[in-house]
């Protein structure tokens, strides 16, 4: 597994909006199961967006709803995180995740979330800081 390569971090103050990218250009042909994830100092990866693109649907967590959204251009080959209203709390690493995934399972949300979360390896990510 080629580790994906994330772009866009940066540091802004609260309030303000970041876009992130990922190149996903090997994961057109087939379904998988796609998402952003982040980590902060001393903190777990958590999950902040995930999907299966053979469903619709993107399940995202709780801390972001509402401000952060996922999406794809057109040719499926970059894969975006738009993040508005950023507060510190979303001070971290941002990294994203794709693996093929076949079988009944993998619109189940939480297959996803899992098959992501023990992806390895991961990529460098992409740092963005907010400050207040």
């Amino acid at each position: 597994v080629v580790p994906l390569v994330e772009s866009g971090g940066g540091s802004v103050q609260a309030g303000e909006s970041l876009r992130l990218s990922c190149d996903v250009s090997d994961y057109t042909t087939n379904f998988a199961c796609m998402g952003w994830f982040r980590q902060a100092p001393g903190k777990e990866r958590e999950a902040v967006g995930t999907f299966y693109t053979g469903s619709a649907g993107i399940n995202y967590a709780d801390s972001v709803k509402g401000r952060f959204s996922i999406s794809q251009d057109n040719t499926k080959k970059t894969l975006y995180l738009q993040m508005n209203d950023l507060n510190p709390g979303d001070s971290a690493t941002y990294f994203c995740a794709a693996k093929s995934c076949t079988g009944p399972g993998c619109p189940e949300p939480d297959t996803c979330v899992s098959i992501l979360t023990r992806l390895t390896p991961w990529g460098r990510g992409t740092l963005v800081t907010v400050s207040s």
